[in-house]
């Protein structure tokens, strides 16, 4: 909003009516590839130099242009597999709906750990920092049959300390989680593997004839706006606005017993060059009492609305609350979050005066 007219776009009806880009005939713009790599040198937070970039339609897309690239490599059947439950449900719906005879979904990477006889093609998915619980994650398998893609979303200085850039094989980034703009639907990988590359384009351009034109000049705008100045004003902005957040919730359930949040250490960020408390996207809220064995619905009789725990395949007794919402949503969750908590006191204090 403090940019209101240097990121508006405004584009004439005649304007970016082909499918390429007249000076390179690609579907990808080069100065937006451009200000992608400057983006991430200034946030510190992955290293582009010597590999491809590649745009999509937000992550969802490139999560499974990486699938179907990393598996047309095996004569059989590739595990897919999430890193650790909790795990982001899309890995797993999107996997069984477009499974082919080349890759299927087998759960999280436990059960193949655990399977001493399994000598099979592993593709595992890295959350990190992981959707839902804000923690920073590494592989847990590793070996020559396995490949990796790590989902880098919520990897920017505003949910996590950056300990160092990344520099894995297969990155994915969202333009939703670094400014925000979720339905532009513009996202990117960087792939360091040109096999791997050349494949993923392919996907891109037979299922979508590649990425919007007018999401990619969107996408250009907002980044030429981040990237103003040192480049350090939206980072610095969102980490004190979720910091803020964080710790009016780390307060309020410091004084119940009913309930429990994450918890997540403070480290070194590169970034700010100093050592940093958290300030993830989401709340992950467990519910301790053995009688709320249905955590979401404790909430939602409360009148706050989270995400169930079922949904990232964890069982019944958490619920996620997102804090990169708009500011009133903010205030309201912790206006009925004081108001249960408030209700777990005053029925200590009734029991006590029975006596």
């Amino acid at each position: 909003m403090q940019n209101a007219a240097s990121s508006a776009v405004v584009v004439a009806g005649w304007h970016r009516m082909s499918y390429a880009f007249p000076n390179n005939q690609s579907f990808i713009s080069k100065e937006l590839e451009k200000n992608i790599r400057k983006i991430h040198a200034i946030a510190k937070n992955a290293i582009t130099h010597g590999k491809y970039i590649i745009f999509g339609t937000g992550s969802t897309q490139l999560l499974h242009a990486a699938v179907h690239a990393l598996s047309m490599d095996n004569n059989y059947s590739t595990e897919v597999v999430a890193n650790k439950i909790p795990y982001y449900s899309l890995y797993k719906l999107q996997t069984e709906y477009f499974q082919t005879r080349h890759y299927e979904f087998g759960g999280d990477s436990s059960m193949l750990k655990n399977n001493s006889d399994f000598a099979g093609n592993v593709i595992e998915f890295v959350t990190s920092p992981n959707n839902p619980d804000g923690k920073l994650e590494s592989p847990v398998l590793n070996g020559p049959n396995v490949k990796h893609i790590y989902d880098h979303a919520y990897y920017w200085s505003h949910y996590t300390a950056i300990p160092a850039p990344a520099d894995e094989d297969l990155m994915i980034f969202s333009m939703s989680k670094l400014t925000g703009h979720a339905g532009s639907r513009f996202g990117w990988a960087i792939v360091k593997d040109v096999n791997v590359y050349t494949r993923m384009m392919e996907f891109i351009s037979l299922a979508e004839m590649g990425t919007s034109k007018d999401v990619q000049l969107r996408a250009l705008t907002l980044l030429k706006v981040v990237a103003q100045g040192d480049g350090k004003q939206l980072f610095n902005f969102a980490q004190h606005v979720l910091t803020y957040r964080w710790e009016k919730l780390s307060h309020i359930f410091s004084l119940t017993k009913r309930f429990s949040l994450q918890t997540i250490p403070t480290r070194y960020c590169t970034f700010f060059e100093r050592t940093r408390e958290p300030s993830p996207a989401y709340a992950w809220v467990k519910c301790k009492r053995k009688e709320d064995k249905n955590c979401h619905e404790v909430f939602r009789v409360a009148k706050i609305i989270g995400r169930s725990s079922r949904r990232f395949y964890a069982g019944d007794r958490y619920v996620r609350f997102s804090l990169v919402t708009g500011q009133h949503d903010f205030d309201m969750l912790i206006h009925r979050l004081k108001e249960l908590v408030s209700q777990e006191y005053e029925a200590s204090a009734q029991a006590m005066s029975s006596f």
